[in-house]
């Protein structure tokens, strides 16, 4: 792309410096100058190069901001200029005041066309251009944003949350990002293509919500060389949290002071804990460390010990918690199996 680019300036540059040359071929009065008349033409090659250069990163949606914002300030500063305020004939000023007046509404209008780029850029998330029509969706303006990585995605959880319209954040998905579910679907590896078609039909779940403020972030992030560090740089630049079940992209966030939603300390907090006395049913999987406990897990991963029930292993029973036990994987629960 950037080779792409590179020629077109130079191709640009020379077509500048050619056309500078037939002006003076066809100009009589310029014959003898041909040599001021390619430097004149490359210089105003090189200017239009340097102009698009510092333009580096303003993007299609930035451009369809300002347009709208021009817009809006000529169309303010018109209807200044047509008030009462400036209905006074011109026949009836003397020359300085005719003059002054001109000035006057000149510099409204300058003001008013500076004011709309400058309020349109600012708020160029607000609305979205699409082309071929212009389609305005609004958005709430302090809502905070959070960056969907592709793992979230492949989770597929995060739909259950947005469906229960308990998640406060505005969604952003990187173009990227779904670029790289589409190669995991488009994978000859059965294992990695159902990952990316539950990937992608979270990604449809998500847009058929009304009520999810859902945006697509079409940034290429430019001189990153991995999706974690696009991620990384595209959170920071829109003061949002990344939202991942991926444990090293966290930690990579952490430490550049990105915060981070844990879809599985949220699904983890949402399962309700037993307490003494509670009964439930529960399958026990393997015999426990004494001679007659038997082992349970319960959704969220912790460990029941079950006891008087080691003959019972492979089969669903009824249990009483008896004691909970803090430890670093969470809770351990011991339990006496009810006959």
């Amino acid at each position: 792309m950037r080779e792409t680019i590179r020629t077109i300036r130079i191709f640009f540059l020379l077509l500048c410096i050619t056309a500078a040359l037939l002006v003076t071929v066809a100009v009589p009065e310029w014959e003898g100058y041909w040599m001021r008349s390619v430097v004149i033409g490359g210089c105003i090659g090189a200017l239009v190069v340097l102009i698009d250069i510092m333009l580096k990163g303003f993007s299609l949606r930035g451009l369809s901001a300002l347009t709208f914002g021009l817009f809006v300030g000529w169309l303010m500063a018109t209807l200044i200029s047509s008030s009462p305020f400036f209905d006074i004939p011109y026949e009836s000023l003397s020359g300085p005041l005719r003059q002054n007046m001109y000035l006057i509404r000149l510099g409204i209008f300058v003001i008013m066309m500076y004011l709309g780029a400058v309020l349109a850029l600012r708020g160029r998330d607000e609305f979205n251009l699409v082309i071929p029509y212009v389609r305005f969706v609004p958005h709430q303006v302090d809502v905070p944003l959070a960056v969907v990585d592709t793992s979230a995605l492949i989770d597929s959880r995060i739909a259950g949350i947005c469906e229960s319209k308990f998640f406060g954040y505005a969604l952003v998905i990187p173009r990227f990002v779904m670029d790289e579910l589409q190669k995991i679907a488009d994978s000859p590896d059965p294992v990695r293509q159902a990952k990316g078609r539950r990937g992608l039909e979270t990604l449809r779940r998500l847009r058929d919500l009304e009520h999810l403020d859902l945006r697509i972030n079409e940034s290429e992030v430019e001189n990153r060389q991995n999706v974690d560090a696009k991620l990384i740089f595209l959170a920071q630049s829109l003061n949002a949290r990344i939202l991942t079940t991926d444990f090293n992209l966290a930690q990579i966030a952490e430490f550049h002071n990105v915060e981070w939603l844990n879809l599985a300390a949220l699904s983890k907090a949402l399962v309700p804990r037993p307490v003494v006395g509670e009964q439930f049913e529960l399958k026990l999987v393997k015999p426990g460390k004494d001679a007659d406990q038997a082992v349970g897990y319960l959704a969220d991963g912790s460990m029941v010990v079950v006891t008087d029930a080691r003959s019972f292993i492979g089969k669903e029973v009824f249990v009483e918690v008896q004691s909970v036990v803090p430890s670093n994987a969470g809770i351990i629960l011991f339990a006496q199996r009810v006959s």
